[in-house]
């Protein structure tokens, strides 16, 4: 195969991808990979990394290859992200080409982590096999499956996806403060599929206080209608920013800890007999050192990372909804209208935000879809 022919790969590419994706919210911290292996432009063997700490995407292709007894040797490799070269809870992918006889391996995106970067390419050449990277067009979706291990790799901290439901004149609760429901069963079904696939759940202690959600994700089985059962699923961590504290250990969200971590986000004059307690209910704590809330907020966002929080969901409040946009933090924005009209009620965010509308935050993609009776806005904000 040569470099002049994208519109032939372009279908290795949309399975790869596909594959990949099977991956989602179970592979964490590690990125979501596909790979398709090829002869004579046909598909011979696919694979995906399915778990944190199982086999590679690479790995999981040739395996499927010879477990239909299909000839590895000679074959060419589609794989989203560069094959790894370093030895972390599985073996080098690198090696297991080699072994196999690959005699041509594509890949959609460079890994731009410190170890990684460019050390699987530079083995698989020395050892005589056919390396590149695929043209930028055909990369443009297996990159936007690993925005989150991107942005970590590139700043240490994770994703932040700032997801708001709101009504037609942009209040997300009455003036009384109840804000259930707003968005129709349909779009928080969607929400729920977002905590899933993502590392952690955060709100505000506002937020918290007024509704005192459990955050966890639940998705109804197909025939969750007459049974109402639901899918087994990896919960997200729960994230609360609350510099009081005024989270209470009796908190729903305190029942279900063990699978589902509760981090505590404050700062350093909160109550230290309030964080003892939380702390003896389960809760991880989390200190910053002080500052004006933007620099709180971006602190609070290292540590995240540091702690192994790639992903994250911001679900409220309008308090933290605008710190988190002051501090060019935030990546996508989700934003659900619902055909109702409050006449008041409370903004969607708040903040000072820019004096001129040339500071504005501009989108660099958006898209809108209906889902149910809502209007859903999806707005790249920034890519990696």
């Amino acid at each position: 195969m040569t470099s002049d022919q994208p519109s032939a790969e372009a279908g290795f590419w949309d399975r790869a991808v596909e594959l990949a994706l099977r991956g989602r919210g179970l592979v964490s911290p590690n990125p979501m990979v596909g790979a398709v292996l090829v002869r004579d432009r046909r598909v011979i063997g696919e694979g995906w990394h399915r778990s944190h700490g199982e086999l590679h995407a690479e790995r999981e292709a040739i395996a499927d290859a010879r477990e239909k007894g299909n000839r590895v040797e000679g074959a060419t490799m589609f794989v989203t992200l560069e094959p790894c070269g370093h030895t972390g809870k599985q073996p080098p992918c690198a090696d297991a080409l080699i072994e196999a006889g690959v005699e041509e391996v594509v890949y959609a995106c460079a890994d731009p982590t410190p170890r990684t970067a460019g050390v699987g390419p530079e083995r698989l050449r020395a050892a005589g096999v056919e390396v590149r990277q695929a043209e930028p067009e055909e990369g443009v979706d297996a990159r936007g499956l690993i925005q989150d291990f991107l942005k970590r790799a590139a700043t240490g901290r994770p994703l932040l996806i700032l997801k708001l439901a709101m009504s037609l004149d942009g209040a997300i609760a009455t003036h009384g403060g109840d804000s259930r429901w707003i968005s129709g069963p349909e779009s928080r079904r969607m929400v729920h599929r977002w905590r899933a696939d993502l590392d952690a759940v955060a709100v505000g202690a506002g937020t918290f206080s007024a509704d005192n959600p459990r955050l966890t994700a639940r998705l109804e089985t197909p025939d969750a209608e007459p049974v109402g059962g639901l899918l087994a699923v990896r919960q997200p961590a729960r994230v609360i920013f609350d510099s009081g504290p005024v989270v209470s250990p009796e908190a729903a969200l305190f029942e279900d800890v063990e699978t589902s971590p509760v981090l505590l986000v404050t700062g350093p004059g909160a109550d230290r007999k309030r964080l003892a307690r939380l702390e003896a209910a389960g809760a991880e704590v989390l200190v910053t050192d002080g500052g004006g809330r933007r620099q709180r907020f971006l602190e609070a966002m290292d540590l995240l990372g540091a702690r192994g929080v790639g992903s994250m969901l911001l679900e409220g409040g309008p308090t933290l909804a605008g710190v988190a946009l002051e501090s060019g933090e935030v990546d996508r924005f989700e934003a659900f209208v619902a055909p109702i009209v409050l006449g008041g009620g409370r903004a969607a965010v708040e903040g000072d935000g820019p004096l001129k509308m040339a500071d504005a935050i501009r989108a660099q993609e958006m898209l809108v879809t209906r889902v149910g009776q809502d209007v859903h806005m999806s707005a790249q904000l920034k890519a990696w």
